[in-house]
């Protein structure tokens, strides 16, 4: 029996430096000369797994190497607001820090993949929850066709393949985030499990978005969202405020999508004057370009406008559902909404 067969009958397929020095001293042989034939299963310094060869890690990283990482160009997508300035940011190639706060539904992820959609970029992108943690972005070990092996976390890999890293709805995580650190510093990070260093790639970058400025929901709006650790929100280079497009703009957009013009504008008129009052403080509830889109798929569907109205706002409280049916009564005069 070798020696590798006698150290998983004695101590599993893990173990670390103290083991393999027991088992030398019962066996009357060195360390240097076990250490030798263990080269092949190191984690770490002085750890080592008989399920991991390099063969496997090297198998599952080619793997990885391949998959096609740039978003889909979306023909429908209007620029507006920020993405211009946005995708100045990501065609640099520096490293910058980008933190992008704004109501939902107002395009902010779109605009982040159209950008590097358009410059032909990688793009990784992470739904944070408060349940996202260290091993979800970093990386951990998985079981693997039977074998335990290294698997990169998003994070890890977009700093390897110099991706654009996106953090959605970043203000919904713990601080748990703050194994980022050292990332949102440019400095890449140290992965503590198998003693690597990993550098980010040229080209690399961190973009956040958020419903608010990590400092909470006062009003109760965006549940769930938490106070980021001012560290963590001080490493973010630059801040957007994306607002909702205006009225012209918001028209071209669902013009894409609905060949009834007079009724993209007429929609996009009666959600401008809802935000309006909205931001003068007279509702509680916004029409999204989210929402707008809805609608008009819904219209492609049913064929209805007032159908189509209707069940996309049934989201909201019978009040406001029908005072906002009652303010586009008011502003398009082609469709009649039933009382």
């Amino acid at each position: 029996m070798n020696h590798i067969d006698s150290l998983r009958d004695l101590f599993g397929t893990e173990f670390v430096a103290a083991d393999v020095k027991g088992y030398c001293r019962s066996h009357g042989t060195t360390y240097d000369t076990v250490t030798k034939y263990l080269k092949p299963y190191k984690v770490g310094r002085g750890k080592w797994n008989l399920e991991i060869t390099q063969n496997v890690v090297d198998s599952i990283e080619s793997s990885l190497e391949k998959v096609y990482l740039v978003p889909e160009k979306d023909p429908n997508y209007v620029p507006f607001g920020n993405f211009n300035t946005l995708k100045k940011i990501i065609k640099s190639g520096l490293f910058y820090p980008t933190f992008i706060t704004g109501l939902s539904g107002n395009g902010k992820t779109l605009s982040v993949e159209q950008a590097c959609a358009a410059l032909n970029k990688e793009l990784i992108r992470v739904n944070i929850t408060i349940e996202t943690d260290e091993d979800d972005l970093i990386g951990g070990f998985r079981l693997v066709d039977g074998n335990t092996v290294w698997h990169n976390g998003p994070v890890t890999e977009a700093l390897e393949r110099g991706a654009t890293l996106l953090l959605d709805e970043v203000d919904l995580a713990s601080n748990k985030i703050l194994c980022l650190q050292s990332i949102l510093e440019g400095k890449g990070v140290f992965l503590k499990k198998i003693g690597r260093v990993v550098k980010p790639a040229k080209g690399f970058n961190v973009i956040a978005t958020a419903n608010t400025k990590g400092k909470g929901s006062d009003d109760g709006r965006f549940i769930g969202t938490n106070v980021l650790n001012e560290a963590f929100l001080e490493r973010f280079a630059l801040t957007f405020e994306q607002e909702y497009p205006n009225a012209k703009t918001e028209t071209s957009i669902l013009n894409k999508l609905c060949k009834d013009q007079n009724f993209c504008a007429r929609l996009a008129d009666w959600a401008d004057i809802i935000r309006k009052t909205f931001y003068d403080g007279g509702i509680d509830e916004v029409i999204s370009t989210r929402r707008l889109v809805h609608i008009v798929n819904a219209y492609s569907i049913f064929n209805d406008k007032v159908k189509a109205i209707e069940l996309c706002l049934n989201r909201f409280d019978d009040e406001t559902k029908q005072a906002f049916l009652d303010l586009y009564d008011k502003v398009d005069a082609d469709v009649e909404i039933n009382q």
